[in-house]
């Protein structure tokens, strides 16, 4: 595996397995690794404000041995107060491994490349990784499998959805993507998904209907209609983005008994009822525990050669 976790591009099938089957015995035995990171640091490098991604990293870190430290956009102010290049290779000195999440995604790639210890990425304007790994995580505990599977994403073409498409491509599962048109995810992600599929088997499909989309899905799967960022296209999104609803009309177009999936936070009577997200149907609190899990699993991956 390479030494950060950018994008679940460049996690071949091999480490994809190996992750998941880490995180089972860290979810199901977590006693075999209490101290498996003792003495280690994890900074949180956040410039986006976090609910999931913070605690679950900080909580990891805990419970793997390890300490943790926040540094959040008051304290670094990267690219303001000192440059990236400076920031990486200060923190390398001081810990083990940053999470950074942030805005444009080249402030990454810019990290990863300057720091000397790995760098996980908890989330960029073009991807999210960490959240596609938990998603396809979930399915796998829920199914038995991830081959075969049909997962339906209603709603925007986001940094979510870009790491779902790698994820699905990589594992075999199927993915309808339905959004607006004008909001489709990224065209040279859809290519690269398109072409991991062609090992896989996995069936990639764009649609602007998301009736169509749904049709015949395990998985119904939606996100906040603007990110973090798009706060002025609030109100415009709530009208394009109307009949991408995930409701009680909307599941029952599956023709099957469909799974619900959200990655949080909410916007309930938006992309997503409450009567949906509290039903029986709904997965997503047990998606939303699985973060603390998976990012365990990558944890103890990426620092393992200082941890052992």
């Amino acid at each position: 595996m390479h030494k950060d976790l950018i994008s679940i591009k460049d996690l071949s099938g091999q480490d994809l397995h190996a992750i998941f089957s880490l995180t089972d015995t860290l979810k199901h035995e977590p006693q075999k690794f209490a101290h498996r990171l003792q003495g280690k640091t994890l900074a949180l490098v956040f410039e986006k404000p976090s609910n999931r991604t913070y605690v679950s990293f900080q909580v990891g870190m805990y419970q793997l041995g390890g300490n943790s430290i926040y540094l959040g956009p008051e304290h670094i102010k990267l690219g303001v107060r000192e440059t990236i290049h400076d920031a990486a290779r200060t923190l390398s000195r001081y810990v083990d491994a940053i999470v950074l999440r942030t805005f444009a995604h080249q402030v990454v790639l810019d990290m990863a490349k300057y720091a000397e210890v790995p760098v996980i990425n908890g989330l960029s304007d073009l991807l999210h990784p960490c959240q596609g790994l938990t998603d396809i995580y979930t399915i796998k505990e829920r199914l038995g499998r991830t081959k075969g599977v049909t997962l339906a994403y209603i709603g925007d073409g986001n940094n979510v959805c870009h790491s779902l498409l790698h994820g699905c491509a990589k594992t075999g599962v199927n993915l309808h993507v339905a959004t607006p048109k004008g909001y489709e995810p990224d065209a040279k992600i859809v290519q690269e998904s398109l072409h991991f599929a062609r090992s896989t088997g996995a069936k990639i499909k764009l649609f602007h209907d998301p009736k169509k989309a749904a049709l015949g899905a395990d998985v119904l799967y939606t996100d906040v209609w603007a990110s973090m960022g798009q706060e002025k296209e609030a109100e415009k999104r709530k009208k394009t983005f109307k009949e991408f609803q995930i409701n009680k009309k909307l599941l029952e177009a599956t023709g099957k008994r469909t799974m619900i999936m959200h990655c949080l936070p909410a916007h309930r009577e938006e992309e997503i009822t409450g009567e949906a997200i509290d039903s029986a149907n709904s997965i997503v609190f047990d998606q939303a525990e699985n973060r603390l899990h998976v990012q365990k699993a990558v944890l103890i991956t990426l620092m393992r050669d200082k941890a052992l």
